[in-house]
């Protein structure tokens, strides 16, 4: 492919969109930054040869009908659920992601939102800036502790390793942990129990965090059943994916204290988010900063375009996912 069309559906951190402009001249970029949407990524298929999208762009499976020029589609993320990737790949389309490069950040975020809602900081915070808070007493704003406690972890992957190790080494916090998937993980944390089903997770753990992909059979993973398993002293972290929640059911349980709390950065159908759960002090949320940090956004930029320099090259990308 020579001299190939290239389309940027977000702005990109500017060492990336500087190395992609340098080394490329048909580029693209959406200096705007506002989303694409369905009609202009549709234009986008049929126009270039490439498409970076973002996970916040959705590509069902009608948008890969009819006849398409693009042949690459590398994803800046590591999660793709929202690409049909059977669909692209039906398409003649290869698909890559961001895999590696992001785990520690999004491990950072998913203890901070733990620590964040044991401790009650997101309520502190507001309460200091809406002038408030009157002074240090004894009852004041009791949270719960985190060292010591147990930690469940639902997901095994390499994020949810980096969390386990970071509340077990860091914490003291025994590790008990679910995955569906065959595999041994290789955590290095002694005395890490693997049980064989989500609800033992759920009913031993004093902290919930979800690392499941989104989508499919994980969908509502964690509905109003599952919530009901767990210690009504129990929180709930969720740097996953937002539809791995049943949103509907998760506020219910916390207003009615089912369980004490959620740590939230992904949601259904983001960036809207239930005014349920904006209305509840026993949550706190973020805007789906998981991997924001100039570095790993750096670094997610360059593993798409090295991938793609593998495809034009005619190697098989290294982060092909269809």
């Amino acid at each position: 492919m020579d001299e190939p069309v290239i389309v940027v559906s977000r702005r990109w951190p500017a060492p990336v969109e500087e190395e992609l402009t340098r080394r490329f001249r048909h580029v693209r970029l959406n200096t705007d930054d506002v989303p694409l949407g369905a009609d202009r990524l549709r234009a986008a298929l049929e126009q270039a040869d490439v498409v970076l999208p973002t996970v916040s762009d959705r590509l069902p499976a009608e948008l890969f009908e009819g006849e398409l020029r693009t042949r690459f589609l590398g994803n800046f993320g590591v999660g793709y659920n929202h690409i049909d990737t059977a669909a692209a790949a039906k398409a003649g389309i290869v698909v890559t992601n961001t895999p590696r490069v992001l785990t520690d950040t999004t491990a950072d975020t998913a203890m901070t939102l733990l620590l964040m809602i044991a401790r009650r900081a997101g309520e502190g915070e507001r309460e200091v800036r809406g002038g408030r808070w009157t002074g240090w007493r004894p009852t004041h704003m009791m949270g719960a502790d985190v060292t010591g406690k147990t930690l469940g972890i639902v997901g095994m992957g390499r994020i949810g390793v980096a969390v386990a190790r970071r509340g077990h080494f860091g914490f003291g916090m025994p590790v008990v942990f679910y995955d569906p998937a065959d595999f041994e993980p290789d955590h290095g944390i002694p005395g890490a129990r693997r049980v064989g089903t989500l609800a033992e997770v759920l009913a031993v753990a004093d902290f919930v965090s979800l690392h499941m992909p989104g989508g499919a059979e994980n969908t509502h993973l964690i509905d109003a059943a599952a919530l009901a398993t767990m210690k009504p002293t129990a929180f709930l972290v969720n740097s996953a994916r937002g539809d791995v929640i049943d949103s509907a059911a998760l506020i219910e349980a916390l207003r009615s204290r089912t369980i004490a709390g959620a740590g939230l950065d992904v949601y259904e159908g983001e960036p809207e988010i239930p005014q349920g759960l904006v209305e509840l002090d026993n949550a706190v949320l973020l805007p789906h900063l998981g991997s924001a940090t100039l570095e790993t956004r750096t670094a997610m930029g360059m593993l798409v375009l090295d991938n793609l320099q593998d495809f034009l090259a005619g190697r098989d990308p290294s982060c092909r996912v269809a």
